[in-house]
This record gives structure tokens, sequence and C-alpha cells, in this order.
């Protein structure tokens, strides 16, 4: 893994995420040889009338998480294209911030895999996992 630093990620967020998703507000904080971590922050506009943050918004972050980190693994942002993305919701995130890690299980020549966990921020209790594979669109 090359040298990646949480500025490396604000600025390719900027420059190749929708709006909407620069909205869901993803603060990466640290990049290691495995993965990485991030945090959704606290976001009134993500909780749905249930009073806890909404499906949606975890999936969203869990696959914009996964595209920052394979740039991070890679070096650089290699284009690439969600395949497969399988979420399980096992507790709900109530409103709040949420603690994100992203794993990347394998990054080969076309294909990556990830998994990505979510806790409530300072919860040790599991909320949400992603297991997701994507397709590397260049070389």
């Amino acid at each position: 893994m090359t040298d990646f630093s949480t500025d490396d990620a604000r600025k390719l967020m900027n420059r190749i995420f929708a709006p909407w998703i620069l909205e869901l507000g993803l603060e990466p904080l640290s990049f290691d040889a495995n993965g990485s971590d991030f945090r959704l922050p606290e976001n009134p506009a993500l909780v749905h009338a249930g009073n806890v943050v909404c499906g949606q918004a975890i999936a969203s972050a869990a696959d914009s998480a996964i595209v920052i980190t394979l740039a991070a693994i890679n070096g650089r942002f290699r284009m690439c294209t969600t395949v497969d993305f399988s979420t399980h919701f096992i507790r709900p995130i109530p409103p709040g911030a949420a603690d994100i890690r992203v794993d990347v299980l394998s990054s080969g020549k076309r294909m990556a895999y990830c998994r990505v966990e979510f806790r409530s921020a300072g919860s040790d209790k599991l909320a949400a996992t992603v297991t997701s594979a994507f397709a590397y669109l260049e070389d």
C-alpha cells in the first residue's frame, strides 16, 4: 500500500462522487495495509420515520467507503463498478454517528472483494455488515 492520506481521500471523493453522496458527510479516518476506517457523522437527513439511520444511507456509505479504500490499497483510483453487494442489518443504528471498518479481502487484476462493518459510534456491537465484489474497468 502506498501513502494514502485522509486528505487524498477527501480530494478523490470530491472529484469522483455525485453531490448527493458527498452530502452523506462520510469522513475518512485512517488507512492501513488491509483496509480503512471511516465515520458516518450524525446527520438528521439520514434518519427515517422509525428514528434510525436508514438502510439506504448505510448501503451508500459502504459502497463509497469501499471505492476510496480500493484507491488507497492500489495507490491510485482505478475505475471500478460494483458487481455484487449483500447487506445484513443486524441491529438499528440510532441517530448519531456510525463507525465503519472496510477490510479488503482480495484485490487482483480484475476483481476486488471487500467486507464492511458498521457500529454505532463508540459501540462494540455490530449493527450492519456488507460484503461486496467490484470489477476493475481498467488495469
